[in-house]
């Protein structure tokens, strides 16, 4: 069994715009600099991008209608982490949520980072997302 931190945010915006943007892999340079520092690019059904950590490869779930994006990673070394993540509403919002699942010999100080990492990334996502709800959908994917 693994440790688990459940990291959410709450988004002043509908459940469907927040899922919209954020299913969007090309929109990961705007607000998850903890996966994707650089453009990102098609490569059959994964996505490749440079993240601070090496250049990584990453599915996502096929579009839904339950607000799921979890994906796998997977490292230049070959393994593959998999990561859930989830938009629900909350009242006239949205929580937005990331499960962070600790990998085997990871430290407990390297945990404590990457749950920092994650804190930032969806605080980015918050602003960006609330920043950009003048007309509430307006927010165009990968401009």
């Amino acid at each position: 069994m693994h440790d688990v931190q459940h990291i959410s945010i709450y988004i002043d915006r509908k459940p469907k715009d927040v899922y919209i943007f954020a299913s969007d892999p090309r929109n990961l340079p705007r607000w998850a600099a903890g996966l994707a520092g650089s453009e990102v690019t098609r490569d059959g059904d994964e996505w490749v991008m440079n993240a601070p950590f090496g250049k990584v490869r990453v599915k996502f779930a096929e579009q839904n209608a339950f607000g799921v994006m979890d994906h796998d990673v997977t490292l230049e070394s070959g393994v593959t982490v998999h990561n859930p993540m989830r938009v629900m509403p909350n009242g006239d919002g949205s929580e937005f949520l990331f499960t962070l699942i600790r990998q085997p010999g990871m430290s407990d100080e390297q945990f404590a980072k990457d749950k920092a990492a994650v804190e930032k990334d969806l605080r980015a996502l918050k602003d960006l997302l609330e920043r950009n709800s003048g007309g509430r959908n307006t927010l165009d994917s990968a401009e």
